[in-house]
């Protein structure tokens, strides 16, 4: 298969890893803002929270859709709908009067989040030139930043002009770059190869694959779980268990929140080099057990000590993604990666209106988070387990070979 043009390439990473701060933020700042509108709108946090359910099933369910879409149609032009469509729910979001008029703003959130993952993500791939592990690991770090910024960003807003400006001032700059994307869209400063079968790697069909693929779905889904599960509580955990630390603003609770995701999120570069040097297989399990140790810790941790456990844990979580996300191109036929990441992430996003209810229901039941982590460091530990059994630990450097 011919390489994209260089500058195609760039502009097509440099894309991809805007949309990835932009999902994981867009995803995530909610669970700051919610801490301010229980008191502004006088309901419960399990209530309010229970908001995003809606939009966060969509960005699971949506994923496949359009995942085969960007297959088909245009991978530029999805990501151009993406900005367009996510920035104008957020401020919608900004403008409702109420809870049931903020459902669906969250709703639209969703829905057009649903886009990145299936399609941004193989656009890297298609366009990696023997470095994959390390595009992907710097895509995943601007993700990881975004998740950051949920927190800062929407707390910075929130206490100097209010929560609608939190929904509003993103909205706005998502919007514009989405006006950007379509002049370069027009421009035809994008090779697209939808739908370009030809010389396309079509390893990984058979039956062996079959059996990676499904380990890999439940792995995926209960990931997914972990990653929603810990991202939902941590802003509450945080102004709970640091309260004497951060006072009652959302700008402290949402540093903290922002300082764990950006030291976690670059583990992802130590996680992208391992992944184009050593086996998928074994850093995967490593990656899945420790992660296992430090949500068990996380259940307990006190004071400052919150903080730090908080950082192992999710710089174990995402320090894995280059190498799944590899594995499942490796085995999977180039033509079909939007229809694989599309599945990949119906599972992964579709994990978090589980993790919302689990969420909901541990806290309600319970007024603390310990027993939510239990759970979580037992589904890390599954993943572990399933990861065994998964083929012979191989270098996959397939992914990186011109097909």
């Amino acid at each position: 298969m011919t390489s994209p043009p260089r500058s195609s390439a760039r502009l097509a990473l440099t894309f991809s890893c805007i949309g990835h701060f932009y999902i994981h933020m867009f995803t995530a700042f909610y669970f700051v803002i919610v801490l301010t509108l229980e008191a502004e709108w006088q309901r419960p946090y399990h209530e309010m929270i229970q908001l995003w359910t809606v939009g966060s099933i969509l960005v699971g369910a949506a994923a496949l859709p359009a995942g085969r879409l960007g297959d088909v149609w245009s991978v530029p032009g999805m990501m151009a709908v993406f900005f367009l469509g996510m920035g104008a729910s957020a401020i919608l979001c900004g403008l409702v009067p109420g809870p049931q008029a903020m459902l669906f703003g969250l709703a639209g959130i969703g829905l057009f989040a649903a886009i990145y993952h299936p399609v941004g993500i193989p656009w890297i791939i298609r366009n990696a030139d023997g470095n994959t592990g390390k595009q992907l690991a710097v895509n995943g770090i601007f993700g990881s930043l975004g998740s950051a910024g949920a927190g800062l960003i929407a707390g910075l807003l929130i206490d100097l002009f209010g929560w609608r400006a939190a929904f509003i001032v993103p909205g706005i700059v998502v919007l514009a770059t989405g006006l950007a994307m379509v002049w370069y869209v027009r421009r035809g400063a994008f090779a697209d190869e939808t739908g370009k079968a030809d010389g396309m790697d079509d390893k990984g069909t058979g039956g062996g694959s079959l059996r990676v693929f499904l380990i890999l779905l439940v792995a995926m889904f209960a990931g997914g779980l972990i990653y929603h599960g810990t991202q939902i509580a941590l802003p509450k955990l945080f102004a709970e268990r640091l309260r004497d630390v951060l006072g009652g603003g959302a700008t402290g609770v949402g540093a903290m929140v922002a300082t764990v995701y950006v030291i976690g999120g670059a583990m992802q570069l130590v996680g992208g080099h391992l992944a184009d040097r050593y086996p998928l297989k074994l850093i995967y399990i490593g990656a899945w057990f420790v992660e296992m140790i430090f949500l068990m810790m996380l259940a307990a941790a006190a004071g400052l000590g919150v903080v730090g456990v908080a950082i192992f844990a999710v710089m174990a979580n995402l320090g894995q993604l280059p190498a799944e996300n590899m594995m499942l191109a490796r085995y999977t036929p180039r033509r079909h990666h939007g229809l694989a990441f599309g599945i990949k992430f119906v599972l992964a996003f579709g994990a978090a209106p589980v993790a919302i209810a689990l969420v909901s229901f541990v806290r309600a039941a319970t007024d603390d988070f310990a027993w939510l982590f239990y759970g979580l460091g037992g589904a890390a530990l599954l993943i572990s387990v399933l990861a065994m059994m998964l083929p012979p630990a191989e270098i996959a450097r397939a992914v990186n070979a011109p097909a």
